[in-house]
């Protein structure tokens, strides 16, 4: 099993950033990717950004590219997220995740972290 935990979520002004991690235990394969996820109230779980643990590869939502980036400490086993430019329409709960060469798709993912949230005020 493979537990994640997410921290570094809060209040923020439109405009300024903030830097999720998410701390990974249990078991990883190489072949596994971490995402990034936030859900906002009454609105589905949108995909984020993606990286793999192997080679880095990342991967972006049209939304946040340009603004986030994702990045791993695979000696620390540790994802992270960086949030520059927010928006009040980053206002969610962001989520970790990890799946076998998952993709986009929350149901590619078979750990989920508890989420954190982030608030961006205009």
């Amino acid at each position: 099993q493979v537990q994640l935990e997410e921290s570094g979520g809060g209040l923020v002004q439109a405009g300024g950033s903030l830097r999720l991690s998410c701390a990974t235990s249990g078991r990883t394969f190489s072949s596994y990717v971490m995402g990034w996820f936030r859900q906002a109230p009454g609105k589905e779980r949108e995909f984020v950004a993606a990286i793999s643990w192997r080679f880095g590869t990342t991967l972006y939502a049209d939304s946040v590219k340009g603004r986030f980036t994702i990045s791993r400490d695979n000696t620390k086993n540790t994802v992270y997220l960086q949030m520059n430019s927010l928006k009040p329409e980053d206002t969610a709960v962001y989520y970790c995740a990890a799946g076998n060469l998952a993709r986009r798709n929350s149901y590619e993912y078979n750990y989920w972290g508890q989420g954190t949230q982030v608030t961006v005020s205009s």
